[in-house]
């Protein structure tokens, strides 16, 4: 299905940075950035499209200016989620605050993940209050099965990589994780900690120059 933005003022963005109009992967297929980056499908790919990803993201993480990312904000998912990719990979830290009302406010499927990589990928001390934030908001409501699972991957990357033990109060017993549909369904919060550990070791080495095929042999 070819995806069509309603704003014609952001339809070139779309076109450009979302949809990615015009650019084929290696084998000859429409690209459609935003199908690769829900859910970090892209970590999937084959290492020559993933190289060919790799270097396209990048450029544009790095020549996309504010007002478009802040014109992508305001779209649906699909532009939310490649603008939080952008941030994130060029890390883009005045978009903290609208990033992190927009996870907690959770008003559309898919792009909260988008956030939570742009959070991890911040790296800082900050980044851990709107993750904290959402899974205190979002762990009880079993019925809201949105984006905890890549939330508490995000905030256990962080607490590795700043020294911290935010996520522990959430795994104590009784706690907001065992009251969670996560734990009725046995998620490991290792492993979506291991899934944004692999997205920001991509976003270091495609934003520096390489190919982001580390993503393959860092698994």
């Amino acid at each position: 299905m070819r995806y069509e933005a309603g704003n014609a003022k952001v339809s070139p963005l779309i076109h450009r940075f979302v949809t990615t109009e015009g650019r084929v992967t290696p084998e000859g297929k429409p690209s459609r950035r935003y199908m690769k980056l829900l859910g970090g499908n892209f970590l999937r790919l084959p290492r020559p499209e993933l190289a060919a990803f790799a270097r396209s993201i990048a450029s544009d993480a790095k020549e996309i200016t504010d007002d478009e990312l802040g014109a992508l904000l305001g779209e649906d998912w699909r532009p939310r989620l490649v603008a939080a990719y952008l941030i994130g990979l060029d890390r883009r830290t005045c978009f903290r605050p609208k990033l992190g009302e927009l996870l907690l406010e959770s008003g559309g499927p898919y792009a909260g993940k988008g956030y939570c990589f742009a959070f991890a990928r911040f790296g800082r001390a900050e980044d851990t209050e709107p993750l904290i934030d959402y899974l205190d908001r979002y762990l009880p409501r079993p019925a809201c099965r949105y984006d905890q699972s890549w939330a508490m991957g995000a905030l256990l990357h962080l607490d590795e990589r700043l020294g911290t033990d935010h996520a522990a109060r959430f795994f104590v017993p009784g706690g907001l994780w065992e009251q969670s549909w996560l734990k009725e369904l046995n998620v490991d919060p290792a492993e979506p900690k291991r899934w944004i550990d692999r997205l920001c070791r991509f976003a270091d080495d495609c934003m520096s120059g390489g190919d982001g095929t580390i993503a393959h042999v860092e698994r």
